[in-house]
């Protein structure tokens, strides 16, 4: 009986290998994958904090109806990447992470903040966070029209820390009047579509997540039945 039992713990751990294989090597290669967080934290500006509408139509407000975890607005009207650095540990890795979206860039490229600068403090946050073992998503706020360098900058930042990279979040939104409040920030339409693109990027992570956290507590909790 012991024996069967062991030989059903090595196929379940089998396949869980199989599973992750399946899923993709890009996917496994995310840094934190594992993560063992209960939010979804995004954290930005007033992209994120739902400038121009009603807090039940910010894109994290739509996200969370898309998503099985609980999603934290981390958003400040106004914010630049310094200011956020510096509340990272208090909005962020003080409230448990699984999953930290990171929305910076606009307020910088508006205050003619230096790139490189940008580019540190963004670098800064990732490293932070990972510290802290949740898993990183980078949202590209640039387009077709503006802030191109500030793209190839956070993709260059989620290659070397291994992050999930959400491009373009903005795109067809800042040149259609029809979804925006104002001359910058969406409407509950935009931000609709925000929340569905950012659904789409990061829910491949998130079932990843769920099957390595689920299938290891199956293990574990077989493994329990022959001490």
């Amino acid at each position: 009986m012991r024996k069967i039992k062991i030989v059903s713990i090595l196929l379940e751990a089998s396949l869980v290998a199989l599973i992750t294989l399946s899923t993709g090597c890009n996917r496994s290669n995310i840094a934190n994958i594992e993560s063992r967080g209960k939010n979804i934290i995004c954290f930005g500006d007033s992209l994120t904090k739902g400038k121009g509408v009603v807090p039940e139509q910010s894109y994290p407000a739509a996200l969370a109806k898309m998503s099985s975890f609980p999603v934290v607005n981390a958003g400040i009207n106004g914010d630049i990447s310094p200011e956020g650095l510096k509340r990272i540990k208090t909005d962020v890795l003080d409230n448990e992470p699984l999953l930290v979206i990171i929305e910076f860039g606009g307020n910088d490229y508006l205050s003619k903040i230096p790139l490189e600068q940008t580019v540190n403090n963004i670098e800064e946050m990732i490293r932070a966070i990972q510290a802290g073992g949740a898993m990183v998503a980078i949202a590209d706020i640039s387009n077709s029209i503006f802030m191109g360098e500030y793209s190839l900058e956070f993709k260059r930042l989620s290659k070397t820390y291994r992050t999930i990279f959400i491009p373009r979040i903005m795109e067809d939104i800042v040149a259609n009047s029809s979804l925006k409040s104002d001359a910058i920030h969406p409407n509950a339409k935009g931000y609709q579509i925000i929340a569905y693109r950012v659904y789409r990027g990061i829910l491949p992570y998130l079932n990843q997540n769920s099957i390595q956290r689920g299938q290891q507590k199956k293990i574990l909790d077989s493994s329990r039945t022959f001490r």
